[in-house]
């Protein structure tokens, strides 16, 4: 039973990243996405300061800790809320396979004796 549940949740769990994994087949999916989406939005830096009641220079550094990948994603979430935004977060396999494809790698490796020695 566990294990039936465990393919269900990988089969929807596939699914709802399927998206996700396009658009992760990108070398930096999520950097300057802050940037970006501020001007698609038409938004002044000196908009996104005021909703979220600090500087202008603050903006700026939180802009180019995103395109450097040090911010945090309370910090995300804090600028696209400013932003009228949300981040959403997900985790997907790095070479772009679903994770039923992950399943069935790993359950070949266990039978053949391997102990996750990539090739």
């Amino acid at each position: 039973m566990r294990e039936e549940q465990r393919e269900f949740d990988r089969k929807k769990l596939d699914e709802e990243l399927r998206n996700y994994r396009l658009a992760g087949k990108a070398k930096y999916p999520t950097r300057e996405f802050l940037r970006t989406v501020r001007q698609a939005l038409g938004l002044r830096v000196a908009d996104v300061a005021r909703a979220l009641g600090v500087n202008r220079s603050v903006v700026f550094r939180l802009e180019e800790s995103e395109g450097r990948g040090t911010a945090s994603l309370r910090t995300l979430d804090r600028v696209a809320r400013a932003m009228d935004c949300k981040v959403v977060y997900t985790v997907i396999p790095r070479d772009g396979r679903t994770l039923e494809e992950m399943a069935e790698r790993r359950r070949w490796e266990k039978l053949l004796g391997k102990t996750g020695d990539k090739e």
